[in-house]
């Protein structure tokens, strides 16, 4: 199931990479559901999680503004809209999973995210999500919300 979820954030990836190229043109007809549902096809007999990526990506697209407003005080130096879309793209999977799903143990959600951005990021981009994801992973299990002090429900 590993290698087949694998695939599956790639097929999320390239489905929500796709959804924001075509909704920032203003394409009304794009939509987050048809977009993975084509994606999914070219691979039915291979992906057994389907669930999973739908999750993952419904996920992403529901929440990309809750998702860039956690994002934007871990890396204050790059304004979330000059972050490279596909940077963008890898760092939301991978910050909805780490909040989302439960049964993905977060080194893994990390080293997937890793493993995207080397595969389809510029030279800098590994370093990048994986840095800005320690950050995101701390946050997520002291329970703070970036830019602050303070754990939700504690003073710090």
């Amino acid at each position: 199931m590993a290698s087949n979820r694998h695939l599956g954030r790639i097929i999320a990836l390239q489905s929500l990479y796709e959804y924001d190229f075509r909704h920032q043109i203003g394409d009304a007809e794009a939509t987050v559901e048809e977009i993975v549902s084509r994606n999914l096809e070219r691979y039915e007999e291979t992906i057994e999680d389907k669930d999973f990526v739908q999750r993952l990506v419904r996920g992403v697209a529901a929440q990309s503004e809750a998702l860039d407003a956690f994002l934007q005080p871990i890396a204050p130096e790059w304004p979330v809209k000059d972050i490279a879309r596909i940077d963008r793209c890898i760092l939301h999977m991978a910050i909805f999973e780490l909040q989302e799903f439960k049964d993905v143990p977060p080194k893994v959600a990390i080293n997937e995210a890793v493993e995207l951005a080397k595969a389809f990021g510029s030279d800098n981009s590994s370093k990048f999500v994986n840095g800005v994801l320690g950050t995101a992973y701390r946050h997520i299990t002291e329970q703070t919300t970036p830019g602050s002090t303070k754990a939700k429900g504690k003073e710090a």
